[in-house]
């Protein structure tokens, strides 16, 4: 009987302590910097395939280095992968391109 009673109190032990680590990893998730926002994608057009954004559908949307990044579609996305630098770039000049615009 004293075993019994012996492990059901290391066994109550052990669910409080756990629940105690839980609640601490809970509050250093709470306490952790929030993510910064992307740099959002100002173009109309796929960087990949030069359509615009909208005519195939809702564009796919994902992040890349702090930007956001749109495409036509989600089947550019392999394009985008295999060389990110060469559309990162395109989408840079296009960036410019639409700010040197603005300040006419």
């Amino acid at each position: 009987m004293k075993k019994l009673r012996n492990l059901a109190l290391l066994l109550l032990a052990i669910s409080l302590a756990g629940g105690s680590w839980a609640a601490l990893a809970g509050e250093q998730k709470a306490d952790a910097k929030p993510k910064s926002k992307p740099k959002p994608y100002i173009l109309k057009t796929c960087p990949v395939s030069g359509d615009k954004l909208g005519e195939m559908g809702a564009p796919y949307v994902f992040e890349f280095e702090g930007r956001e990044i749109k495409l036509c579609c989600k089947s550019c996305l392999k394009d985008f992968k295999k060389d990110s630098a060469k559309y990162i770039k395109k989408i840079e000049a296009a960036e410019a391109k639409e700010k040197a615009k603005a300040k006419k």
